[in-house]
């Protein structure tokens, strides 16, 4: 009986670290995936500089789904449109809306 109550609240500590893990990325819908990305540079999450690992986390906490080739190619888009900024650090390129807040879209 008492491994199973351990295993039990190995469970319940696994659920709640998948649950504040999912919390750290903001809320987002969106029919596109390049609106996707805005909505998502636009938030207070988005403020900071991220990869392209990060943004796939974010699309894929919210339950959009690209693959890699397709954001990649999205973002290289909305950089040659200005509408959001890029530059190279060393763990790879980063991200940004470019204007801050006051992008519109």
């Amino acid at each position: 009986m008492e491994t199973v109550s351990k295993a039990f609240e190995l469970t319940k500590k696994g659920e709640e670290t998948s649950q504040s893990v999912s919390s750290v990325f903001p809320s987002i819908s969106s029919s596109s995936c390049s609106e996707a990305v805005l909505q998502l540079l636009r938030s207070d999450w988005g403020r900071q500089p991220r990869g392209l690992t990060e943004l796939g986390a974010a699309l894929k906490a919210n339950a959009v789904y690209y693959p890699s080739t397709t954001v990649s190619g999205v973002l290289a888009w909305l950089v040659r449109k200005n509408k959001i900024k890029r530059w190279k650090t060393d763990k790879g390129y980063v991200y940004v809306l470019a204007g801050g807040k006051r992008e519109n879209g």
